[in-house]
Order: structure tokens, then C-alpha cells, then sequence
């Protein structure tokens, strides 16, 4: 396959599954099998991309807790998305300095996309029961805050269960029973954590020498196909989830996960 156009469907490939709860690690892994193995720094890149576009579709919010925060509602809020970004962060520095490196064949993909179905519907399902007992609630608590954090570095270890899925549906089961406060608050605490992890990969190349001979047309390309795909994909899953679960995700996750481990045999 010519290495644009592949390089074209891996930036896509992240851009429409990072934010949604489908897991882009997952699907990368999977991809990389037909469209080759990509550096380092190409991962990175179309990662980078799609925190762009979610920064770009939370401009106005972002810009409104950074020169509000003398209101004690947004300090309160900013607090805790440092909160749950400084758990992330070193929970991840602890799991790096154990050496911990992310498994690359698919069986622990599809285990984890499969558990992860069953997991959306149940939390989703006591969410639901919550709020019709007890009205929606969109407050976000310290707990909340805390374990969104752990949810985090959870998805990180274990590719195929989605960092958005894992940290949407920890804040549903905490007590947010509103799917649009937990998807908001999951997906702003994402931007600080994935600009820290990205930033952390590129120092950690640069140091060792890992970013010469690469392909920078097809990584431009990835990277634009990467920002402008996630753009899309966050706006419509930001209007799909007013009215809708999240049932739709854990189907696919299921058929996804069921189809690869039916697979495996064939393709050891």
C-alpha cells in the first residue's frame, strides 16, 4: 500500500477512536498488522493532532476556568482536574520506572475490549438507576476527581480499554450521573495528561536520537487527518450523547472483541 494513503487511515484511525470510548490503542496495534509498523514519533504525532482538535472544540471552556478562577465554582473545578492530572501523572512516572511496556499482540486487545462492554453497560446501567433516584447530577466530586486519575493510568496500562470509556465510566459509577458533566470533565482532564504524555515521548526521542530518517510528508499527513477526524468525531459524539447511551460503543466493543479472539487462532 502506498505509505501516504496509509499513513492517511492511521491518522484517521486515531483521530476517530481516541476520544470515543473504542480505545485508539487498540485499534492502532490492530491497523499497524496491514498498514506497517510506525516510529515512534509517528504515533506521537497524530496523538498530538487529535488533542489539537479537542482543545479547539473546548476553547471557550478552557478560556473561561483560566480567567474566571477568582468564582469559587471554577477554581473548585480547575482544582480538581490538577488533581486527577497529578494522580495520573505519577501513578504513569511509577509504572514507567517499573518498566512496564504496553503488549503488542492482539489477544490482550480483544480481552480488553470485550471486559470493557460489559463494564459500559453496567456502569451505565447503576448511573441511570442513581439518577432517576436521585436527579441528575452533574457535580464533580473530589472522589470523582481521584479516581478519574487512576482510570487514567489504568487505560494506559492496558491497551483496548479506552482512557475515555475507563475514565467516562468511573465518573458515572463515582456519582456524575449526567453522561455530558463525566464526558466533559473526562476529556478536559485528558488534554493536560495526553499533551504531558506526549511531550514526555518526544524529550524521551529527542534524547536518544530517535527522530531522524522519518517520513515527514506521510506524518504531516497523519497529523492533519489525525486533528481534523477527531474534530469531527468529538462534535458528534458531544450531540449523540444528550440523547443517547453509550450502549451503541459497547455493542461494537463486544463484536470488535469477539471477532478477534474467534481470529487469533487463524492469525498465530
Amino acid at each position: 500500500m502506498n505509505d501516504l494513503l496509509a499513513a492517511l487511515l492511521l491518522g484517521i484511525i486515531e483521530g476517530i477512536t481516541e476520544f470515543l470510548p473504542v480505545s485508539s490503542t487498540g485499534h492502532l496495534l490492530i491497523a499497524e498488522r496491514w498498514l506497517g509498523h510506525r516510529s515512534d514519533l509517528f504515533n506521537i504525532a497524530i496523538q498530538a493532532g487529535a488533542i489539537l482538535a479537542v482543545v479547539a472544540i473546548y476553547r471557550q471552556r478552557l478560556w473561561g476556568l483560566l480567567v474566571g478562577l477568582a468564582k469559587p465554582d471554577n477554581r473548585d473545578y480547575a482544582l480538581k482536574l490538577a488533581a486527577s492530572f497529578m494522580v495520573t501523572a505519577v501513578l504513569g512516572l511509577l509504572v514507567k520506572a517499573m518498566g512496564w511496556e504496553l503488549p503488542d499482540n492482539v489477544r490482550p486487545i480483544a480481552w480488553a475490549l470485550v471486559i470493557g462492554a460489559v463494564w459500559m453497560v453496567v456502569a451505565e446501567h447503576f448511573a441511570a438507576k442513581r439518577a432517576a433516584r436521585e436527579g441528575e447530577r452533574t457535580a464533580i466530586s473530589w472522589t470523582t476527581a481521584i479516581l478519574v486519575g487512576v482510570a487514567q493510568v489504568v487505560a494506559g496500562v492496558f491497551p483496548g480499554t479506552s482512557r475515555s470509556a475507563a475514565t467516562i465510566f468511573v465518573a458515572l459509577l463515582a456519582g456524575t450521573t449526567s453522561r455530558a458533566a463525566a464526558t466533559e470533565f473526562a476529556f478536559l482532564v485528558g488534554i493536560p495528561t495526553m499533551f504531558a504524555a506526549t511531550g514526555y515521548e518526544l524529550l524521551s526521542l529527542v534524547r536518544h536520537g530517535g527522530i531522524g530518517n522519518e517520513d515527514w510528508s506521510a506524518l504531516a499527513v497523519a497529523f492533519l487527518a489525525s486533528a481534523i477526524t477527531a474534530f469531527v468525531a468529538v462534535k458528534w459524539l458531544l450531540h449523540y450523547i444528550q440523547s443517547h447511551r453509550f450502549t451503541m460503543f459497547a455493542v461494537y466493543r463486544a463484536i470488535v472483541g469477539i471477532a478477534l479472539l474467534l481470529w487469533l487462532p487463524a492469525a498465530a
